[in-house]
């Protein structure tokens, strides 16, 4: 006899029910609950329950409740995109961060005009309210329902495993599946190879926008067909839509790469080859400022400055592991030193020389060079280290993605008793760093073992990712899994930072490794005599120079705190009988290290300042001839605030004091917080 009633636990609360209620019962009265996360998958509504199953809630505006309705957004595009070009082929349809894409094989690429066609048929689906409805096939079902979809059979043939992960949308490891689109009247009008979850009906997806199209080669190898990929996005609201797209035209605006053309800042000339970036004297300018406090901060915390070469023998990195593991992201090998006779015969084998990847197997040399004591540990090796990997044109992007870059490269060598202690302070100097650049808002990221990618045992790997979690934990900032991120060699803890609106940017990393140690053989006279391996830490404080810059430049939006912009200060003289008095002043700052400029044009005054307000230069200085006959200068901020008849030896110091403070500046009231004495705390 059929179980009458079932005992389930929903959102925490035990309940008992009839045996036939799915979620679409049990959330009738919140029609903001579009799925429910069953026993911790998350799944459909109308999926059936079983005596003892949790249930929880997913409402549409929750993570994973976007997740879904973008997903079944993938799907009413899908549809419009068949409906509207029969012959098109489907690829994959998954969710990316804020919104979805899907990729097509098509005659033509899509057009503008295609695409808002394709959105305004969307917009028809989403108000027909067709049903999203699960069904599990065999495998030879599938294949006869796609006969005619060959990029849906190659998944069905691979399976899951074999698969990236923006294809597990398509299949379950555990079964087929296909969603069914089901108008009003029970007819199935469209289908699509899914494992789910979905909405309810197409009417949750609440606000939605086609953004462009793009070119993309089929499950990411340009050995496979190219696909026409369409993007997406979509929320739980119109306001929260509207708010997307503000924050979109804010990321525009602060651009790198458009800011580093306005500032001139930096280039990327075809001469040279695509993520070659060549740096402008303003653009050098700024990033003398971040290597110059950098060396200083490394010098108090006890670091030995080391340099290496750009190239260097493939041995190498056949010791480091390297070729085996990372051969496909080096520039090919130079064949060199190669000697023949007369006749052509080798009578000297030449070898094979690499553009370095990584600056640690040279490191590694350094230490091995001599005995090494206990005494001497921990051993701080720093470098600003060039070095060069193979990213595919397609992938190369302005400068957070680039083929030549180069680290603020540390290697630290201790004992395993001083490993926690060392990866401690390591971390709060990184935060610290960090900091005075003006991030502030962090969250860490553990990155653990590829199974398939590593060297090394398992032991290793679970004392080192304990010891870093350990580590992070106690930094008592939010923590998240990143599973199977780390490098081949060993865990990493990876330094998130959000910008000014809120984007999330990867800088620091900081990794734990026991296994280069053993592959150089790298050893040190312990206390009682014994030879003894070195723990080895990773650690790239910015990243890479050249991406931290992009991340500075676009929290910034160009408007740099005085330290670190590229001109400091700028003279506008009211005329030019007025520029003798400027000009003495600015030489004054200038013996000071300060970076300044004197517009000597022949605009106009008016044109003067409204070209220095656009420069984002802190300090505009102008001298008319109150200023020259008390000899003083006047501030103008970036907010149009002014500060008038200044005396330039007050002027001149309070640069310099706030330019010392590292803080940023916009407006006549934040340079006077700036300049203000700092109050003497009470004994």
């Amino acid at each position: 006899m059929a179980q009458s009633s079932i005992s389930i636990t929903v959102n925490g609360e035990a309940k008992e029910v009839e045996a036939t209620t799915t979620g679409v019962e049990l959330f009738a009265d919140d029609k903001n609950i579009i799925a429910v996360r069953l026993n911790g998958e998350l799944r459909d509504l109308y999926t059936p329950l079983n005596d003892g199953d949790s249930v929880e809630s997913v409402a549409l505006d929750s993570e994973d409740g976007l997740g879904i309705m973008r997903h079944s957004a993938t799907h009413v595009m899908a549809q419009a995109v068949q409906e509207l070009f029969p012959n098109a082929k489907l690829g994959v349809g998954p969710i990316i961060k804020d919104g979805f894409y899907y990729d097509f094989q098509v005659d033509q690429p899509f057009t503008p005009d295609d695409l808002k066609q394709i959105e305004k048929h969307m917009q028809r689906i989403i108000k027909s309210s067709q049903s999203f409805r699960r069904r599990v096939v065999t495998e030879e079902e599938a294949l006869a329902e796609e006969a005619d979809q060959p990029f849906k059979i190659e998944l069905i043939q691979d399976k899951e495993a074999h698969l990236d992960p923006s294809t597990a949308t398509e299949i379950s490891g555990k079964e087929l599946s296909f969603y069914d689109n089901v108008d009003r009247d029970g007819n199935v009008v469209w289908k699509d190879l899914c494992r789910g979850p979905h909405l309810p009906n197409t009417r949750f997806i609440k606000a939605f926008k086609i953004e462009r199209s793009a070119a993309a080669y089929w499950r990411g190898s340009e050995k496979n067909p190219t696909m026409q990929r369409i993007y997406g996005t979509a929320w739980a609201s119109k306001e929260d839509l509207k708010a997307y797209q503000t924050r979109l035209e804010e990321a525009a605006k602060r651009d790198h790469r458009k800011l580093g053309a306005e500032m001139d800042l930096f280039s990327f000339p075809e001469e040279i080859g695509p993520g070659l970036a060549v740096f402008h004297p303003k653009g050098a300018a700024v990033i003398n400022a971040m290597e110059d406090y950098s060396r200083e901060m490394h010098r108090k915390h006890h670091y030995s400055f080391v340099q290496t070469p750009h190239i260097t023998k493939g041995g190498l990195y056949e010791t480091s592991g390297h070729l085996h593991w990372y051969k496909d992201g080096m520039y090919p090998p130079m064949h060199l030193d190669e000697e023949r006779d007369a006749d052509g015969n080798i009578t000297k084998p030449g070898a094979d020389y690499y553009l370095k990847p990584m600056n640690c197997p040279m490191h590694n040399l350094i230490f091995k060079s001599r005995q090494r004591s206990y005494r001497e540990l921990p051993l701080r090796l720093f470098e600003f280290g060039t070095v060069y990997r193979y990213e595919k044109s397609g992938e190369v992007h302005g400068l957070t993605r680039v083929r030549g870059l180069t680290q603020d490269d540390s290697h630290i060598y201790c004992t395993r008793e001083q490993m926690k202690d060392e990866l401690t302070s390591l971390l709060t100097f990184v935060l610290n760093l960090l900091k005075d650049f003006g991030l502030s808002d962090f969250y860490l990221e553990l990155s653990t073992k590829d199974p398939d990618k590593y060297v090394g045992s398992d032991e290793i790997w679970e004392e080192a990712t304990n010891t870093l979690r350990e580590v992070a934990e106690a930094s008592h900032l939010d923590l998240v899994a990143d599973p199977g991120g780390a490098a081949f060699y060993g865990p990493k803890i990876s330094v998130q930072a959000r910008d000014a609106i809120g984007r999330t940017w990867q800088v620091s990393t900081i990794q734990l490794d026991f296994n280069l140690p053993e592959r150089f053989k790298l050893e040190y006279i312990a206390k009682d005599g014994t030879h003894q391996r070195p723990v080895m830490i990773h650690r790239a404080l910015f990243g890479s120079i050249e991406r931290f810059f992009a991340v500075l430049l676009e929290h910034y939006a160009g408007a740099f705190p005085a330290w670190l912009a590229p001109v400091q200060v700028l003279g506008v003289p009211v005329a030019d009988e007025f520029a003798p008095h400027l000009a003495g002043f600015v030489k004054s700052l200038e013996d000071e290290m300060v970076r300044c400029e004197i517009d000597y044009s022949d605009d106009r005054f008016g044109k003067k300042i409204r070209n220095a307000s656009k420069s984002k230069v802190p300090f505009i200085l102008i001298v008319g001839e109150e200023d020259m006959n008390n000899n003083a200068v006047s501030f103008r901020f970036r907010d149009g605030s002014q500060l008038n008849g200044v005396p330039v030896d007050e002027a001149r110091a309070e640069i310099l004091k706030v330019i010392a403070k590292r803080v940023q500046v916009n407006s006549a009231d934040d340079f006077k917080a700036a300049v203000a004495e700092e109050p003497v705390e009470a004994e």
